[in-house]
C-alpha cells in the first residue's frame, strides 16, 4: 500500500486510495462549491432589505 502511495504514476496523492477517495473528493468539492454559492446568495439577499409597504 505504501509503495502505491509513493509511486510516481501521475495520480494525485489524494486520489490514490481508489474509488472511495474519488467519491469523498467529489462530495467535498460539491459541498464546498455549493456552500460557497449559498453563502454568496445569502449575502446578496441580506444586502437588499425588503421594502416596507
Amino acid at each position: 500500500m505504501l509503495r502505491n502511495l509513493l509511486e510516481d504514476n501521475g495520480i494525485p496523492v489524494h486520489l490514490k486510495g481508489g474509488v472511495a477517495d474519488a467519491l469523498l473528493y467529489r462530495a467535498t468539492m460539491i459541498l464546498t462549491v455549493g456552500g460557497t454559492a449559498y453563502a454568496i446568495y445569502q449575502l446578496a439577499v441580506a444586502s437588499f432589505p425588503k421594502k416596507q409597504d
